[in-house]
C-alpha cells in the first residue's frame, strides 16, 4: 500500500507568514454587513459558500451566563451566545460580521459549539450577495418578539 504524504499549500509570495502568538483569521469566506430585510443589519455571502463548509467563527468577550443574562434583560439586540451552562461569548463588540447573523426559521447555516468556540456552517450551498441566517433556538425573548423572518412556515415568535 503507498504512503500517503501531506502537502502543505505554497504561501503565495506576497503574504508574509503570520507572526506567532497571533490567531489566524477564523474567517473562511468572504462577508459583508449591510442593511438586512429582515432587521437591522445583516451579513452576507461576498463569494460563493459550499454546503457543509465552515464559513467562519464569532468571537468576542468571554463571561459567565449570569452576566450574559443580566447585560440582556431589558435590551432587544443582543450579541451573546451561551457556550456552556456556565460560559458565554459578548460579540457586541466584536469586530467579526457573523455577529450581524440574523435568525431565520428556514436557515442557511447552522451555529456549532466546538470546543468552547461559536462556528458557523453552511447548510446547503450560498449564493453571493444571500444574507447568512441561523435559528437562534431558545432566546432570552422567550417567545415574546415577533419574527421577521418571513420563511415559509414562520414560527411567529423568538
Amino acid at each position: 500500500m503507498p504512503q500517503l504524504r501531506t502537502l502543505a499549500a505554497p504561501e503565495p509570495a506576497n503574504v508574509l507568514p503570520r507572526p506567532r502568538g497571533i490567531p489566524a483569521d477564523p474567517q473562511k469566506f468572504a462577508l459583508t454587513v449591510g442593511p438586512s430585510a429582515i432587521d437591522g443589519q445583516g451579513v452576507f455571502a461576498a463569494e460563493a459558500i459550499p454546503a457543509r463548509r465552515k464559513i467562519g467563527e464569532l468571537r468576542g468577550e468571554p463571561i459567565s451566563v449570569a452576566e450574559a443574562r443580566r447585560r440582556a434583560r431589558g435590551v432587544a439586540r443582543i450579541m451573546i451566545v451561551e457556550v456552556s451552562e456556565r460560559r458565554a461569548i459578548d460579540a457586541s463588540a466584536s469586530t467579526d460580521a457573523l455577529r450581524f447573523a440574523n435568525h431565520s426559521c428556514r436557515p442557511n447555516m447552522v451555529l456549532k459549539l466546538q470546543q468552547g468556540r461559536v462556528a458557523f456552517h453552511a447548510l446547503r450551498d450560498i449564493d453571493p450577495g444571500e444574507e447568512l441566517t441561523v435559528g437562534y433556538g431558545r432566546s432570552h425573548h422567550l417567545g415574546r418578539l415577533a419574527c421577521r423572518c418571513g420563511a415559509p412556515g414562520c414560527a411567529g415568535t423568538l
